[in-house]
């Protein structure tokens, strides 16, 4: 059997010592003159237990900041979808729920030429004005039958009746508040 050789690294002349290595004993004889450690089990008195402390009441968290311009936006959709005759306008509030919208503007018309017109029609209203919006995308507006009119922080979908019963939208966000727009 071959025996290592022990190696000394020389020590710095600071006068700080270097901190030293703890040994390992996993695996070797205890030393002598030292009884290895013996786990008590039998004969012990139970652990008492603790008790725990509550912690302190959570803050209130507070809710999504407010967006006035995107409320009003989102209002001005509403009203503008009621002078097309739109049928059940919504206004769900999202703002904390997504990233893409903080409000979405839920309406129905009876066809789809209706509902092509809604979606012009608040198109061409919302370009004009005091306080121009310009819709960032559209999607449907030739066949009628779901629009969606992309404005940032609004967001309207337009529907036939039977598609909005369809695709259950108040349903996907149930836990949005709620404004009726009449």
């Amino acid at each position: 059997m071959a025996t290592k050789k022990k190696t000394t690294t020389p020590r710095k002349k600071s006068g700080t010592r270097a901190p030293a290595a703890r040994k390992k004993t996993a695996g070797k004889a205890a030393p002598k003159g030292k009884a290895p450690a013996r786990k008590k089990t039998a004969g012990r008195a139970p652990a008492k237990k603790k008790t725990a402390r509550l912690p302190a009441a959570p803050q209130q968290k507070a809710g999504p900041a407010e967006n006035p311009q995107a409320q009003a936006l989102a209002r001005r959709v509403g009203q503008l979808l009621l002078d097309k005759k739109a049928l059940d306008v919504v206004i769900l509030d999202v703002r904390g729920m997504t990233s893409y919208a903080d409000y979405i503007v839920i309406a129905s018309g009876e066809s789809d030429r209706q509902v092509s017109a809604m979606a012009e029609h608040v198109q061409v209203q919302l370009k004009q004005g005091d306080e121009k919006a310009r819709a960032l995308g559209t999607e449907g507006v030739e066949t009628g039958q779901w629009v969606l009119l992309d404005y940032g922080e609004v967001v309207a979908h337009l529907f036939l009746a039977d598609l909005r019963a369809h695709y259950d939208l108040e349903g996907l966000w149930a836990d949005a508040s709620r404004e009726k727009v009449s």
